[in-house]
């Protein structure tokens, strides 16, 4: 069966733009995975008792049952890794206050993020237009990024108390902007997550796909598909919508 095209046409006059961060503009695995590696290298050193009974596939199961078990805390990752870490340090005879100091040495590395080589150009060109915001069910903080700066305001799950696909990330960027739905375009990579978020709430929504995946049949096409930033700027620069972003934003 054959799918409709993405629509091409482009988005009403904006005042807003978000933006996802993981897989959007960064690659989000391999940060990840240095960061697991750095913190269970402390541990080893730190916690001997514990690493010499759980792996790292061990420690990511029990943070996957403490988020069935905990859903008040389900959305904000940094709060599920530390609570882990805490009951796991505890269980085998540690401190669990230790559990702080391993998260900062995560959460250190979890900044060590290399941008796709289009994002910082695109975001400075974004940036001009109108206030960008960043959104993300991650837990890096984009200030302490290589992109620092080239935001107007970022929010996270554990800011707005819900993940995306739930609304009140963009909620609360709307409201941040004074925006209104019909003039925020979203950006981002997860189909769901991202693109059909914003469309349930009327926000239109651009698909990064960087890896050539298949959108899902199930799914209306996005609006605009794209592999890089730098082909959502020249759509915009077609569509001549260029209001200038608030002078007083702050930058993050």
């Amino acid at each position: 069966m054959n799918r409709p095209e993405p629509r091409r046409q482009p988005p009403p006059p904006l005042r807003l733009i978000t933006i996802d961060l993981d897989d959007t503009v960064w690659p989000c695995a391999p940060v990840i995975a240095a960061a697991e590696q750095a913190q269970y290298a402390w541990l080893v050193a730190s916690a001997p008792r514990l690493t010499a009974r759980l792996g790292p596939d061990a420690l990511r199961e029990h943070r996957l049952a403490l988020i069935a078990e905990r859903p008040d805390i389900a959305h904000d990752v940094t709060a599920v890794r530390l609570e882990s870490l805490r009951r796991l340090l505890a269980e085998h005879d540690y401190d669990p206050a230790h559990a702080d100091e391993a998260m900062a040495l995560f959460r250190d590395w979890r900044n060590r993020v290399e941008p796709y080589a289009d994002a910082a150009p695109a975001l400075r060109l974004l940036r001009e237009r109108q206030p960008v915001v960043a959104l993300t069910n991650g837990n890096a903080e984009l200030h302490q990024t290589p992109l620092h700066g080239l935001f107007h305001h970022a929010l996270t799950a554990a800011d707005a108390g819900a993940a995306k696909p739930h609304p009140a990330m963009f909620e609360q960027a709307m409201a941040w902007a004074g925006a209104r739905a019909a003039e925020t375009l979203h950006v981002g990579d997860d189909p769901v997550r991202d693109v059909e978020a914003a469309r349930r709430i009327g926000i239109s929504a651009v698909w990064v796909n960087r890896t050539g995946l298949t959108w899902p049949e199930e799914l209306p096409p996005p609006v605009l598909e794209v592999t890089d930033l730098h082909a959502l700027v020249a759509w915009l620069d077609a569509a001549g919508d260029q209001p200038a972003a608030p002078e007083d934003s702050r930058a993050v």
